[in-house]
Formats: C-alpha cells, structure tokens, sequence
C-alpha cells in the first residue's frame, strides 16, 4: 500500500478536496465522482458523502493508497 501523509490546515478538509490534495484525482469534481462509485473508504469504512469532514486523526483509501491525515504541526 502507497501510505500519503497528508498537513491539515484548519479544523478539516472536504473528502473530495482531500483526494485532490492529496494527488489521488485531478479535482474536486473527480474526487466526488470517486466518492460515489464507492471507491473510497474513511477509517475502513465506505464514504458515500462526497464533501463529509475529514479531520486529524483519520485513514482515506482508495485503491492501494492511504492517506493519513495530520494536524497541522505548531509553528
């Protein structure tokens, strides 16, 4: 499995924006056309909420990809 680390800023992120981020789809508009085929999974369980909140602390798969999601480290 490729693992990601992926820098929070802010309180969360948008699923479909997290995968862009992240460099798992080109946009936001691929990310939510993932989400819904049921590709994607948080904390190992299936996301069907294209813009649902993903905070520090959890997982995203897709395919052989892990994003791990970070607070945003103290400056």
């Amino acid at each position: 499995m490729h693992a990601i680390d992926f820098e929070l800023e802010g309180d969360y992120v948008e699923l479909n924006q997290l995968l862009k981020l992240a460099g798992l789809c080109d946009s936001g508009g691929a990310g939510k056309a993932l989400v819904a085929s049921g590709a994607v999974r948080v904390d190992g369980v299936v996301e069907s909420r294209k813009t649902a909140k993903i905070r520090a602390g959890q997982v995203v798969v897709l395919g052989d990809a892990e994003v791990r999601v970070h607070a945003e480290a103290a400056t």
